[in-house]
């Protein structure tokens, strides 16, 4: 837990107990009353609150007071103080590690989307709105339409594209941006275990369901609820979800206490939902309910001209990320804006990390990008070294392969075809030799690998600009009139 976790409870063995089990979870303060809690907290304290008996002092004007902590309720006793916002769940004995975990986890993640946190106002930015294309201004001007009414919005578009971003700031900008903003991604939920996550359960619904628990419509309540890939809802849930957007309540799962649902519905999806309707595997009543007002998030390739700015905050992200700076070339941009980037702004994303972590503080060219990023034929530097150091180098090569000679095969360091194994009587000319063995090897490697330099250099263990600059300085670039 990375806030404080506190326990309000006049009974004390239920507090030992309860302190036992958190033992193993959390360290929690105990507090004896409503006073000494004051001392620890203000109206903006982030905590979680185990909140059961009290003497002299009322829960509900306890719970309202602190809106951005958590409460869990103790004891059946509270059950009805559920409906409230910051009410995340109830606990009832015997207390078990298991459900405690969950509400935990529920409670931290009321509190990682608590509205106004600037943290993710800025991934807002970053993520969804950068760009000056039409396309981007168009789903700017969409938001800022749809924001201020409660109507439900469904967002298309490929994976990758930014759609829970785009929904992010419909929340901000609406008139519910005080309340919760609670995604769930209905693909990444088990068919089974989808109608206890949105609409809660209570204790003992079914096995394993060992403490009432909130759903995410709940969790949502008074705020906004994102039901990504809503495509892949399995059909049965599809009528229940329907029956809620119609009716506007629902109940837990094994309960009869009708919950009114002051949620705004934003859906999003990547399927062609009107094909799914026509194979049946969507519903078109549904449908028409969820796509009152569709915004449509353009791929990455609709929008090319943004990319060189995306690519500077993709740069930002990724050193507040620890990685060290990297820049791109005017010609590496224009190749990347040539790329269909099936993986949109995901795979951006994923391309400028890995440049940074393979040319820290440097600058990458068409020729330093992945393959299948090149869609650029530019002629690279090629460095052209004096020939003091070239001439070092080979010898270097040479003296290293006699050290290797005794571990390998003579003939591969040596081939015959070099003709001088011993140093003549009349001497030699050395350069000339060193010359004539490079030329014969790289010939080789060459005619192995039909002139395709890249694999010619792996062989040959030298960068394929080194090689490229000494066929040069040899002469031994393919002729292509008689290729």
């Amino acid at each position: 837990m990375t806030n404080k976790l506190y326990i309000l409870d006049q009974q004390e063995q239920r507090t030992f107990r309860l302190g036992a089990v958190l033992s193993f979870i959390s360290e929690a303060h105990e507090v004896l009353n409503y006073h000494e809690l004051d001392q620890y907290l203000d109206t903006d304290s982030k905590a979680v609150i185990l909140l059961g008996a009290l003497s002299s002092q009322d829960h509900e004007q306890l719970i309202r007071r602190y809106p951005a902590c958590a409460f869990l309720l103790l004891g059946e006793t509270l059950k009805h103080h559920l409906g409230l916002a910051n009410v995340v769940g109830l606990l009832t004995e015997p207390f078990s590690y298991a459900s405690f975990t969950q509400l935990l986890r529920d409670c931290q993640e009321y509190q990682r989307l608590l509205p106004g946190q600037k943290g993710q106002c800025e991934q807002s930015r970053f993520i969804g709105m950068v760009g000056q294309t039409q396309a981007m201004q168009q789903v700017r001007f969409l938001i800022q339409q749809v924001a201020k009414t409660d109507a439900n919005v469904l967002i298309l578009g490929d994976s990758g594209t930014g759609k829970e971003v785009v929904a992010r700031n419909i929340h901000v900008l609406s008139n519910r941006n005080q309340g919760p903003f609670v995604p769930l991604n209905c693909g990444a939920i088990p068919a089974e275990l989808l109608e206890s996550e949105l609409f809660g359960h209570e204790k003992g619904a079914f096995t394993g369901a060992i403490s009432t628990r909130k759903g995410r419509f709940e969790l949502a309540q008074g705020g906004t609820l994102f039901l990504d890939e809503i495509g892949d809802m399995p059909l049965p849930m599809q009528v229940k979800l329907l029956r809620v957007l119609q009716e506007r309540v629902y109940e837990r799962v094994g309960g009869s206490q009708p919950i009114r649902a002051d949620v705004r519905i934003i859906a999003a999806t990547h399927r062609a939902l009107e094909q799914m309707i026509e194979e049946g595997r969507f519903r078109e009543d549904l449908f028409y309910r969820l796509n009152v007002f569709p915004i449509e998030t353009p791929a990455l390739r609709d929008r090319a001209d943004d990319l060189p700015l995306l690519v500077q905050e993709l740069i930002v992200r990724a050193e507040q990320q620890g990685h060290a700076k990297v820049k791109f070339t005017e010609r590496a941009l224009a190749s990347l804006k040539l790329h269909s980037w099936p993986g949109n702004v995901r795979e951006l994303a994923n391309l400028v990390e890995r440049m940074a972590i393979m040319f820290p503080n440097q600058v990458v060219d068409v020729a330093e990008l992945p393959q299948k990023y090149r869609h650029l034929d530019v002629e690279s530097y090629v460095p052209v070294y004096p020939d003091a150091l070239l001439e070092r180098d080979a010898i270097n090569e040479l003296f290293q392969s006699q050290e290797d000679e005794e571990e390998g095969s003579e003939e591969q360091l040596f081939p015959q075809t070099t003709g001088i194994e011993i140093l003549p009587e009349q001497g030699m000319d050395l350069k000339e030799f060193l010359a004539e063995l490079e030329i014969s090897l790289i010939t080789q490697a060459l005619e192995r690998h039909e002139y395709v330099v890249a694999r010619a250099a792996d062989i040959l263990c030298l960068r394929r600009t080194t090689l490229v600059e000494k066929m040069r300085k040899y002469n031994l670039m393919r002729d292509e009139s008689q290729a």
